[in-house]
C-alpha cells in the first residue's frame, strides 16, 4: 500500500481513539456505565470496517474509478449489515435498544462515515487532477 493508505489508517486510528476516550469521558461525567453497551466492540469493529472499505476502494481506484461511489455505498451497506447481524441481537437481549446502546454504535459509525467521506473526496479529487 502507499502513503495515502497508511496516512488514512493512522488518521483513522487517532480520531477513533480520541472519540472513544471522549465518549467514555462523557459517560463518566454522566455517571453512566463506561464499558456496557458494547462500546469497545463497536469502536473496534467500526474502525476495522472503515479501514477495510477504504483499503478496498483504494485498491480498486483505477480499475473501477467511475464506480467508486457505488462501491462506497456498498461498503456502507455492509456496515449496516454488520449492525443487524452483530449488534442488534446483543442490544435487543433485554427487548429494546436503549439510547446508550444506539449511541455506542451510531457515534463510531458516523465518525467512520465522516472520515471516509472526507478522505475519499480528497483523494478522488487528486486522482481526477492527475488523470486530467
Amino acid at each position: 500500500m502507499t502513503n495515502t493508505f497508511i496516512r488514512f489508517v493512522i488518521k483513522s486510528v487517532i480520531l477513533f481513539a480520541i472519540a472513544f476516550l471522549f465518549h467514555l469521558g462523557i459517560l463518566y461525567l454522566l455517571k453512566l456505565p463506561l464499558f456496557e453497551n458494547y462500546v469497545t466492540l463497536s469502536y473496534s469493529i467500526n474502525l476495522i470496517l472503515v479501514i477495510v472499505v477504504f483499503g478496498v476502494l483504494y485498491l480498486l481506484r483505477r480499475k473501477y474509478k467511475s464506480q467508486l461511489g457505488f462501491l462506497f455505498l456498498a461498503g456502507s451497506l455492509i456496515k449496516f449489515a454488520i449492525f443487524f447481524i452483530v449488534f442488534q441481537p446483543l442490544f435487543k437481549q433485554d427487548g429494546d435498544i436503549s439510547t446508550l446502546e444506539f449511541a455506542s454504535f451510531f457515534i463510531p459509525y458516523l465518525l467512520g462515515l465522516v472520515i471516509e467521506t472526507i478522505s475519499l473526496g480528497k483523494w478522488l479529487n487528486k486522482l481526477d487532477e492527475t488523470t486530467s
